[in-house]
């Protein structure tokens, strides 16, 4: 994860743009989410729903994007958004990339905290889940071959058949940052593989989501050949069972900026990622009850801001 922040803060610093044909596409007009609440003005980022949206978990981070935290709230029974709060599975260490699935009973994310098998070396980011059914809060570091020594891994997906996705900068046939995916057998999870040439290239490949039924996979990038600006968000259709190639999502949701920390909503209607560009308007629906205009202030600061977008303007 250190790795990825340094490219990240780098590629925040100076950006290359390129002309995609999706910038010539209508401008979606992505909103601000959740004012108040999941757009605060500090470094909010990603976004995981309940299948019925009542709880959400979504991550902070400090100013220069090196130290991460987890939050989660839920509507009471008056509709508002409770106080976030941090979950006891992840008080301590770094801890982001909250991502359910699809049934909504466990819980995967990333975390840097100590453990054994990291023989004494300075811990790297790994993929933990969390039984959120059995109301459990001590979470579970996946095994080998997910996680690996010397390796930092991100945003775990996981399909309704089990298989996960993730971001690793493992050795693979690409340099860089590529997107794995692990197949759930009868045995567990006893091989890996890295997604190919549809997927990765000779740029950074990070934080897949991919589609509870395995039909497509969104993910952002950085540093590919048609990349627009920062970090651009990407998608890729599975056809017969083969991944097709990835392009810019469509209609103008890429700015010189970044978007990146996708998810989608449990309903399949919205597209959620986070930005660094400038608010373009106004800052919509307010969330936080009761009010509190400190919690607004520094939003469009140039840290990230949560958007949304319908997916109806991926085509999906």
């Amino acid at each position: 994860m250190q790795r990825l922040t340094t490219t990240l803060v780098a590629a925040l610093a100076l950006a290359t743009v390129h002309p995609t044909a999706a910038m010539a596409q209508a401008p979606a007009r992505p909103e601000l989410f959740g004012a108040g609440v999941f757009s605060t003005g500090n470094w909010d980022f990603f976004l995981a729903l309940s299948p019925d949206q009542s709880h959400a978990w979504f991550c902070q981070a400090n100013d220069n994007f090196t130290e991460y935290r987890i939050f989660q709230t839920h509507t009471n029974a008056a509709g508002h958004w409770a106080k976030p709060v941090a979950p006891r599975f992840a008080a301590d260490w770094g801890n982001a990339d909250p991502h359910l699935s699809p049934d909504g009973k466990v819980l995967y994310f990333i975390s840097n905290r100590a453990t054994p098998e990291d023989n004494g070396s300075k811990p790297a980011f790994h993929v933990w889940s969390v039984d959120l059914a059995a109301g459990s809060d001590k979470p579970v570091r996946l095994p080998a071959p997910i996680n690996i020594p010397g390796s930092d891994d991100w945003s775990p997906s996981i399909a309704a058949n089990g298989d996960l996705y993730f971001g690793s900068d493992r050795t693979a046939a690409h340099p860089g940052f590529n997107i794995w995916v692990a197949h759930r057998t009868p045995a567990g999870y006893t091989t890996i593989e890295e997604l190919g040439d549809s997927i990765n290239t000779a740029g950074n490949e990070v934080e897949p989501w991919i589609a509870p039924d395995g039909s497509y996979l969104i993910f952002s990038g950085t540093a590919r050949s048609d990349s627009t600006g920062q970090y651009d968000l990407y998608l890729s259709r599975r056809v017969n069972g083969v991944w097709q190639a990835a392009h810019p999502v469509p209609g103008g949701i890429n700015t010189a900026k970044s978007e990146f920390n996708q998810s989608v909503s449990p309903d399949g209607r919205w597209l959620y990622f986070s930005s660094d560009r400038p608010l373009a308007g106004t800052i919509g629906e307010r969330i936080d009850f009761p009010r509190n205009d400190f919690s607004i202030n520094g939003i469009g600061n140039g840290k990230g801001d949560i958007y949304r977008v319908p997916m109806s303007v991926l085509g999906l």
